[in-house]
């Protein structure tokens, strides 16, 4: 075939394709035949293996899976997907609305959607087209697998209308792609997948696309993350626009006017929930109007104009057969329930929460004892109760030590408190677990330094302290078990890279109690380097806003001790960063001076006077917007070192191009 004639028809069958797509796995609603559809795709296929040159990003053709990667990219969230608070009884919803009705008034309505369970996404469009998809990760940082979420079909690869938009949604397994994928998993000797959520989430994980493409899963859109030139005034109508655009929207929310209409809701959906063809968890019920959203607000975790109200736990039975104790690093002693393995909400449990002495005391647990079990929130295992009228006697009393289980000093009760706790500064537990803090994403996140690899340099005795993870060498790493030379030499590099952290993950890292990762951030700003902080008085930390009694006395407490002094200035001659590096909060004439203010910016290739992060925040405090892609609407595109195709796209855009030195000059 010519290739003009190839042209046309390609698009012919492009066009048909997306069509036929749309109404089989957005509107259920089936035009052609499986056998029709799947002879177009082949011709298609074929089509554009005999004209490379007329292959396009969002051709039907690309569902099939592309080339694996060796890797996910990371991609930080230009609007951060926040966790929702949870419900679990009727009077919490209640709770919920006098909240809300308490801030905004009583002209309150409410929009209500089946909680999929499954894994949540964005998908970011440029002028109509699929650019890239994420998962949430931890909210701010997720990981680019938009390879994988263009092999589900229900994904939109082009819009109806060209517009540029951020959406949220949940990608999920139905029930009978579930059930066929352990059946074939069975008939290979692999091991079943324990529920769809799982199975949904280890699919769009795989670097292979085209295992993705087997799997056979679809997606909810549920949420607009951002969308230029819209002006929505209520989540519904923002859901009707996402459909208007062809994305695939639950049609069982429904908009509640009165809180006991939204009770109503849950509890019909709490019974009808296994007629489904696809797994839920709960209700998500959310503020319908968007101002009222947006005077409502944000906590540091979670919106305020927004809840999950979560079915109740399923409960099972089973054997209690020990009770294990483990130190956190903060010295509090946990007891945990060894159980007889058992079956809960889809996934093995071996092991479940105890609390506390109290609690082992008030439900009478005894070794051997029969008892139910629960996933709290459906997340993690609980001991719920006791059956004690099916014990026969050979069940066992179980004290608490009065000794820590690791370093066998005496354990105290502070007041006010019921946990038993080591307040023996040199415990090994404490120091393991104070390490694997201080490694962790929201402190100083130095990739390849998990819980394995600390455990073995603290057995090893190559690290001790925070400290002394600065002073590690290469020959001594690569004695280690499974500690190969890339391994050691990431490692190294990672190490390395932290020391340039801000002052606030340095704060966090150090576990400082009641400190948290918020909390550091304040402090950071307020005092700017970490000597400030330790000269300052309870009365000065107090007046810092957000800052309480307890945790400023908790600060002047940490800061007195020996300890504490010398870690830091061993910090402070290791090279490690003690001072804020972020931007500091801005007065109004100066972002009304700035030449961020109310432009749309784009970063590009490698920075070297700040990171990609650092320069966000700073063109953000000035009243810019920084994006990731670059399209007709970004203003100013910044362009470091080896800045690729976005460059390229501005030039030929005729977008105003800054380098490294423009960007600093402006931030000043």
């Amino acid at each position: 075939m010519e290739r003009q004639e190839a042209e046309i028809r390609v698009q012919t069958l492009r066009e048909k394709l997306e069509e036929y797509g749309y109404h089989y796995y957005v509107l259920d609603n089936p035009l052609v035949t499986d056998a029709e559809y799947d002879q177009l795709m082949q011709e298609l296929i074929a089509l554009e293996g005999e004209h490379p040159e007329l292959v396009s990003e969002d051709s039907p053709s690309v569902r099939v899976g592309g080339e694996p990667l060796p890797f996910f990219e990371k991609v930080e969230h230009q609007i951060p997907m926040l966790s929702l608070g949870n419900a679990f009884n009727d009077q919490e919803l209640r709770d919920f609305d006098r909240r809300v009705r308490e801030r905004v008034g009583d002209e309150v309505t409410y929009s209500c959607e089946l909680k999929i369970d499954g894994l949540a996404v964005s998908l970011t469009y440029e002028d109509g087209k699929f650019v890239r998809g994420a998962t949430r990760g931890d909210g701010t940082i997720g990981e680019d697998i938009t390879n994988n979420l263009k092999t589900i079909q229900a994904i939109p690869l082009r819009l109806k209308q060209p517009v540029s938009v951020e959406v949220r949604g949940e990608a999920y397994m139905p029930k009978n792609s579930f059930e066929a994928l352990n059946v074939a998993k069975v008939e290979a000797g692999e091991e079943k997948f324990a529920n769809p959520r799982n199975a949904a989430a280890g699919s769009l994980r795989q670097l292979d696309p085209k295992i993705a493409a087997k799997r056979h899963l679809s997606i909810f859109i549920y949420a607009i993350g951002n969308a230029e030139g819209q002006d929505l005034a209520s989540h519904h109508e923002g859901l009707a626009f996402l459909s208007e655009l062809g994305f695939k929207v639950n049609n069982e929310s429904k908009h509640c006017p009165t809180i006991e209409e939204v009770i109503d809701y849950t509890n019909e959906w709490l019974e009808k929930r296994a007629e489904l063809p696809y797994e839920i968890d709960g209700i998500v019920i959310k503020v319908d109007s968007i101002e009222q959203q947006k005077s409502l607000g944000f906590t540091a975790k979670s919106p305020r104009w927004a809840t999950a109200f979560k079915f109740p736990a399923e409960e099972v039975v089973t054997i209690l057969r020990d009770i294990e104790l483990s130190v956190g690093r903060t010295g509090v002693v946990t007891p945990t329930a060894i159980l007889e393995p058992v079956v809960v909400a889809g996934t093995t449990v071996k092991r479940a929460s105890l609390h506390n002495e109290d609690l082992i005391r008030e439900k009478d647990v005894k070794l051997g004892d029969t008892v139910i079990v629960k996933k709290a929130g459906d997340i993690i295992p609980e001991v719920v109760n006791v059956l004690t009228d099916r014990r026969d006697g050979s069940e066992r009393e179980f004290s608490m030590p009065t000794h820590c289980p690791e370093c066998d000093s005496e354990l105290v009760r502070l007041e006010g408190e019921v946990a038993l706790r080591c307040i023996n500064p040199e415990c090994p537990a404490q120091i393991r677990e104070g390490l694997i803090h201080f490694v962790s994403r929201q402190a100083m996140n130095i990739d390849g330094l998990g819980e394995k690899v600390i455990a073995q340099l603290f057995d090893h005795k190559l690290v001790q302290t925070v400290a002394d993870l600065y002073q590690l060498e290469k020959e001594e790493l690569l004695r280690l078990e499974r500690m190969g030379e890339k391994s050691v030499d990431n490692l190294l590099q990672a190490i390395e890279k932290s020391k340039g952290n801000s002052l606030e993950k340095l704060l966090f890292g150090l576990g400082i109690r009641f400190v948290g990762s918020k909390a550091a951030k304040t402090l950071a700003i307020e005092f700017e380097t970490i000597d400030a902080l330790i000269e300052a008085k309870e009365a000065e930390l107090v007046a810092v806003n957000e800052i309480g009694e307890k945790m400023a006395s908790s600060i002047v407490r940490f800061f007195e001790t020996d300890g504490a002094q010398e870690l830091v200035s061993r910090l402070q001659s290791l090279g490690v960063n003690t001072a804020y590096k972020g931007p500091k909060p801005v007065a109004a004439t100066e972002v009304a001076s700035s030449p961020f203010a109310d432009k749309t910016i784009v970063l590009t290739g490698k920075l070297h006077e700040l990171t990609r992060e650092e320069a966000k925040e700073q063109i953000e405090a000035l009243g810019g917007k920084v994006t990731g892609s670059v399209s007709k609407k970004t203003d100013i595109v910044i362009a470091g070192e080896d800045a690729g195709s976005k460059k390229k796209k501005a030039e030929q855009l005729g977008i105003e191009i800054w380098d490294e030195a423009a960007l600093v000059e402006g931030l000043k």
